[in-house]
């Protein structure tokens, strides 16, 4: 209530009980005439009343106050349980401070307080009538929502108030649509004389029909959405609810088809924008942590909008089960893995729309409950049967948030239904990399999506180095793009070749692995081939303990994947772009670089193709592996031409040849040159046989530096 604006005249005291029940009157209020003061004045200054225990000990001139009208205790009031018509009794008369219960203002400012079949004068709070009279005037529009009125807070009534706003406008675009219209049809005249199509009056009245064009309703609607999903969840609840309700009402007042199209047909518009309504509504279900009651509330309001025929569809779109549950909380806790169980003699599957899911996938997420979101997507069911195939993609991924590197391994490579392919056949290149890198180290990105950031987090031990290799080769068979990506091949040779530590930056730390004795080179190799067929037909193969041994298990995966290079080489050579990727991620491993090289000089056409690509990429990237040469410094660059200069094969040969020419056509941009003149002459290249275009060349590189 506002401040008092009049006061009653002094002519009473007020006392007030502090216990309403025990008082004799219907009132808590008891009022004292003045009218007594001088009696009371000759009694003593402090009056005790020893059986009510209450003691007066001082009096003061009665202020009224503010009061519903029934509680007037001026004026009489005489109550009924809907009476409209006239004012009962007495119920017009009013003091100064007497308010209207239904406007909750002064009864003076009352504009409906004697009015006709209104009669403000005669409402109370024993009427069920009058409470929703005053729950309608109070809570405005939100009445329909059944609310109570301590459960409507600001946005509540904000969202109420933007929904009042937008269903005056909807209505005057709404009557628009209703009038249509009128435009004329080009038929061919046939009245005397004979006028061209369209400009005949008598035709044209004639020819002339009624459209109804719902557009103009559409985009005042989408407006109103768009503009819901900006507000508070409450508000937006509200005005998407309230939407939905106005909408559906809405009749087409066409006797016939008239072929439109959306926006304008309001059949296929409708249906449109209850889509976009639901979806929104869903989420929030999910997402937003509304008060069961209102939630409840909110989810009984739609069931109740009486949909038209081409809604249909929408009826049980709100039926979103809560967080609690059974059928939900049992799989979150990893009770129920399938998702299924029995009621009542009946099968019963956790089954949620697509947005419903997305919803409760991010909310999982968002608060890091890794593993109940794979319990979630593996038992769930949806019709959207691709889009929670997208979901149940980055399974893997969350697994590897937990530290389970194992599961989220064989998670990439095997679907979780047989009606499913495999994760493996969708993972991109970059996936592929990043998958390698949490597997090698056992550190996970930060986030909450598998990009590299550069911020990593280890989170459990990594996979060894044979599990690792085995998974990383079964994703490649897996995947065939990923099979003939060289950036693939490189990633995993790389991978091998590394530390399990990851660098503070998110880099992988390369290793400098030991040549092995050549037997057990030979011997990786032999058992290679086999193991290699295995994992091409999906067999759970088991690495040889006595090849792959735990001092050498490093040098043993290195030369397994040097092998599965050699065969896709073999195999796939056309399809290839580039290999020079390949090359370079063997890094100080030359090692095994030449054992790679040496196996492909045994088929000619192979030897030629893979040179042809070396040769192209460094042709075209001259400027980037200058660069490249100039942090990894001369001795590196020295055993990378060596390695090509002293091939056994002629065309092999011309790798080294055209990476030297490159250095000395690029002198200036080469400070380290002398330095690696310095290592040819130690390595005793100009020992290679005279004539060979490798000896002039590397005696060409090394006068230069001699004459200095």
């Amino acid at each position: 209530m506002g401040p008092l604006k009049n006061e009653k005249e002094e002519g009473s005291v007020i006392l007030i009980s502090d216990d309403e029940a025990e008082s004799t009157l219907e009132s808590s209020v008891l009022l004292v005439d003045s009218l007594e003061k001088s009696s009371l004045e000759e009694q003593k200054s402090e009056v005790v009343d020893e059986e009510c225990e209450l003691v007066v000990t001082f009096c003061k001139q009665a202020k009224v106050m503010p009061h519903a009208r029934y509680d007037c205790t001026i004026h009489p009031f005489e109550r009924a349980e809907c009476d409209t018509c006239l004012p009962l009794g007495k119920n017009a008369d009013i003091c100064n401070q007497c308010y209207c219960y239904i406007c909750d203002k002064l009864a003076s400012e009352c504009q409906n307080w004697t009015v006709t079949s209104i009669c403000h004068c005669n409402a109370h709070n024993k009427s069920k009538f009058w409470k929703d009279q005053r729950d309608f005037a109070l809570a405005g529009v939100l009445v329909m929502f059944n609310l109570e009125l301590t459960e409507i807070d600001a946005e509540l009534r904000h969202g109420g108030n933007l929904l009042i706003k937008f269903i005056q406008e909807l209505s005057m675009e709404y009557n628009k649509y209703l009038v249509g219209e009128r435009v004329s049809l080009t038929h061919e005249c046939f009245c005397l004389p004979k006028l061209p199509p369209g400009k005949c009056s008598i035709c044209r009245s004639r020819n002339t029909e009624v459209v109804y064009r719902y557009s103009g309703v559409f985009t005042l609607v989408s407006r109103f959405l768009s503009q819901a999903e900006k507000e508070s969840p409450k508000a937006a609840a509200v005005m998407l609810l309230g939407a939905a309700k106005e909408i559906t009402s809405h009749k087409d007042p066409a006797s016939n088809c008239q072929n439109l199209h959306l926006p304008d047909s309001l059949k296929v518009a409708v249906p449109c924008l209850l889509q976009r309504i639901t979806t929104k509504l869903q989420k929030m279900l999910v997402l937003c942590d509304f008060p069961k009651t209102l939630y409840e509330k909110f989810v009984s309001f739609f069931q109740y909008i009486s949909l038209p025929c081409h809604c249909f569809g929408f009826s049980n779109s709100l039926n979103v089960i809560p967080w609690d549950h059974v059928s939900l909380t049992t799989v979150l806790k990893g009770q129920n893995i399938t998702g299924q169980r029995t009621q009542k003699g009946r099968k019963m599957f956790l089954w949620e729309t697509l947005p419903v899911i997305e919803a409760r996938v991010e909310k999982l997420v968002e608060k890091k409950n890794y593993k109940e979101v794979v319990r979630y997507l593996r038992a769930v069911k949806c019709n959207d049967t691709r889009g929670l195939r997208d979901l149940r993609d980055k399974i893997p991924f969350y697994l590897c948030k937990t530290g389970d590197f194992l599961d989220a391994a064989h998670s990439l490579l095997f679907p979780v239904n047989s009606l499913a392919c495999c994760t493996a056949c969708r993972i991109t290149q970059h996936q592929f990399d990043i998958y390698l890198k949490i597997f090698k180290t056992g550190s996970v990105p930060a986030g909450n999506d598998i990009v590299d950031s550069g911020l990593w987090t280890a989170v459990g031990p990594p996979l060894k180095d044979g599990v690792l290799i085995k998974q990383a080769l079964k994703l490649l068979y897996s995947n065939m793009l990923l099979y003939r990506n060289p950036k693939c091949w490189s990633s995993l040779i790389m991978t091998l070749g590394s530390s399990s530590v990851l660098e503070k930056n998110g880099r992988l730390h390369p290793m400098c692995l030991k040549e092995p004795p050549l037997d057990f080179q030979e011997g990786v190799l032999a058992v290679s081939g086999g193991l290699l067929e295995e994992l091409k037909a999906k067999v759970n193969v088991s690495l040889l303990p006595a090849v792959f041994s735990p001092h050498l298990h490093h040098e043993a995966c290195l030369i397994l994947a040097v092998q599965a290079v050699q065969q896709m080489l073999f195999c796939d050579l056309p399809y290839l772009t580039s290999f020079l990727e390949i090359v370079l991620a063997f890094g100080k491993n030359f090692w095994a670089l030449r054992l790679l090289l040496d196996h492909l000089s045994y088929e000619e056409h192979i030897l030629h193709g893979t040179v042809n690509l070396i040769l192209g990429d460094l042709n075209i990237q001259k400027a980037s592996m200058l660069k490249l040469w100039q942090n990894l410094g001369p001795q590196y660059v020295g055993e990378f031409l060596c390695l090509f200069l002293t091939c056994r094969h002629k065309k092999m040969q011309s790798v080294g040849l055209f990476a030297l020419n490159l250095i000395i056509e690029n002198l200036h941009m080469c400070p380290w040159a002398k330095h690696l003149s310095n290592f040819f002459h130690n390595a005793g290249l100009r020992n290679l046989p005279l004539g060979t275009a490798a000896h002039r060349e590397i005696s060409k590189f090394m006068n230069i530096f001699q004459q200095q």
